[in-house]
């Protein structure tokens, strides 16, 4: 493997990335941009993106011999799909082992507080962070939030998400080599989204459509994304390459409408990937109010603090170990459960929040 520019860059980006790890005066500068593509960007998804941003650069430049990159493209995209689908039956399988809704936010109070839903999930997170955190726990800083604190609720087979995770990095570093710089630098953008949205936020979640939709468009429309970029910065060269990579559907006399239709499917499928996540959530809301089951708590009924002004009843059931509180749906989703988080914290084992998306609105 020879030294070069694509090698040079990826170098770049994991030290900046390992910068990120010891220091926060670049946070300011990073967050703004990466919270656009990484839904809620923290420190660990920034440190995790650009360091898997430089390493994708870095191994696309391994092999030397040549490979059907296409074919490990569409293993990738399967492997992709599978395993955030499996991360989403995960999350059903789950709530009906603990006999919760699905409709709900599931949050654990043990150790550091983590939250998980349908509509972003954190247990494929949880799993990582257990094998991590056994490995190198003491390296991981403690403002990074590994989500270990679900692991102890996930079922056994869980575990099977290890081998679907190193297999489809395998089979992305394979569908990356040889290609044309500005076609790797894209297939390494959007893989790092797809790995990130796998660990943290799942099928539903903005990293996780930008990733596997991203990929998908570089296997279908890579050619002429790449032959538009190679215009624009008048790299020669970069045509050149990009003419190995035809996609799958061209020159093979379709007809305008077939080939129309062939370059906007990727688009087709984004919108309807966004639709099912919108209708889930909508479908699911509870606009009524809030039902917030606190379980196993500490005392008899706990003193919500600035949220209690906003119950409308309290229900005790002793016999489920469960307190009932139900809450005024003016409350917003997300500043609700920020607010519950101070007075649950060791208060509680764990407790649910009905979801209401029209609180966003």
């Amino acid at each position: 493997m020879k030294l070069n520019k694509t090698i040079i860059v990826g170098l770049i980006l994991i030290l900046f990335s390992g910068l990120l790890f010891v220091t926060n005066i670049f946070n300011p500068i990073i967050r703004p941009i990466t919270y656009i593509f990484l839904m809620g960007s923290s420190k660990g998804k920034d440190i995790m993106f650009f360091g898997l941003l430089g390493l994708f650069l870095i191994l696309s430049q391994v092999i030397k011999k040549d490979i059907d990159v296409t074919k490990y493209l569409k293993i990738s995209i399967v492997i992709g799909s599978i395993t955030l689908v499996f991360g989403i039956l995960l999350e059903v399988i789950f709530r009906l082992q603990m006999g919760i809704k699905l409709n709900t936010i599931f949050a654990s109070m043990t150790s550091t507080m983590t939250t998980t839903s349908i509509l972003h999930t954190h247990l494929i997170k949880a799993i990582l962070g257990e094998v991590l955190t056994k490995i190198i726990g003491p390296f991981i800083q403690t403002d990074i939030n590994t989500g270990v604190s679900l692991y102890q609720y996930l079922p056994s087979f869980s575990f099977l998400i290890i081998i679907l995770l190193p297999t489809l990095f395998i089979t992305i570093v394979l569908a990356s080599q040889k290609r044309p710089w500005f076609s790797n630098l894209l297939l390494a953008f959007f893989s790092s989204c797809l790995i990130i949205g796998i660990i943290d936020g799942g099928l539903f979640g903005t990293p996780a459509i930008v990733g596997i939709m991203g990929i998908y468009l570089v296997y279908r429309n890579g050619y002429y994304i790449t032959r538009i970029a190679g215009k624009i910065f008048k790299d020669e060269n970069l045509l050149k390459e990009n003419e190995k990579y035809q996609p799958p559907y061209r020159n093979k006399g379709l007809s305008k409408k077939r080939r129309i239709f062939n370059h906007i499917l990727v688009y087709i499928v984004v919108i309807g990937i966004i639709f099912l996540r919108f209708t889930i959530a909508f479908a699911g809301a509870e606009p009524d109010c809030y039902t917030v089951d606190v379980i196993n708590a500490t005392e008899d009924e706990i003193d919500l603090g600035n949220i209690s002004d906003k119950v409308i009843s309290v229900e005790n059931h002793t016999d489920l170990n469960k307190i009932t509180y139900l809450i005024d749906p003016s409350y917003n989703e997300m500043q609700l459960l920020n607010d519950l988080k101070v007075p649950l914290n060791d208060s509680c084992e764990y407790y649910t929040v009905s979801w209401n998306i029209y609180s966003y609105l």
